[in-house]
């Protein structure tokens, strides 16, 4: 699968370390940036990580900060996005089966690097389940056009 990632200062090492491990899982991984620890800009990242996915070049994205929150903010701004921010699995999963979610946020001062990784895989491996919840994802999306 070829995903999108991005992150901010705060979670620089933690992309990083997600990138090798997804890598390693044969996932064709989009560095958005940024490339250091120095102190940035979420947005500036987290976009381009967004446009990536919404205009379908990845079928994925991983988008993270310290909290996940301003990174899940910014990815769900951009038209054909819809970015959950997970903590655990089971959330993970949910959003999937039930939001077809294409994007995951996660903050790398909330979970560390093993749970980071269990959330990803299952977040990757999870199949939306249509049927009632396609009816509202229709209508999540149907808001981008008020």
């Amino acid at each position: 699968m070829k995903i999108a990632i991005a992150c901010d200062h705060g979670a620089y090492a933690l992309k990083e370390h997600l990138k090798e491990y997804l890598s390693a899982q044969g996932h064709e991984i989009s560095d958005c940036g940024t490339n250091s620890a120095d102190s940035c800009d979420y947005p500036d990242f987290g976009a381009v990580a967004a446009r990536m996915v919404a205009s379908g070049i990845c079928e994925r994205g991983i988008v993270l900060c310290t909290t996940g929150i301003g990174m899940s903010m910014t990815a769900n701004k951009v038209k054909g996005v819809r970015c959950a921010l997970c903590a655990d699995s089971w959330t993970a999963e949910m959003t999937r089966r039930h939001n077809n979610a294409n994007m995951l946020a996660m903050g790398a001062g909330v979970v560390g690097p093993n749970l980071a990784e269990r959330i990803a895989d299952v977040f990757l491996s999870t199949e939306f389940e249509g049927g009632r919840h396609q009816r509202r994802v229709d209508k999540v999306m149907a808001l981008e056009k008020n």
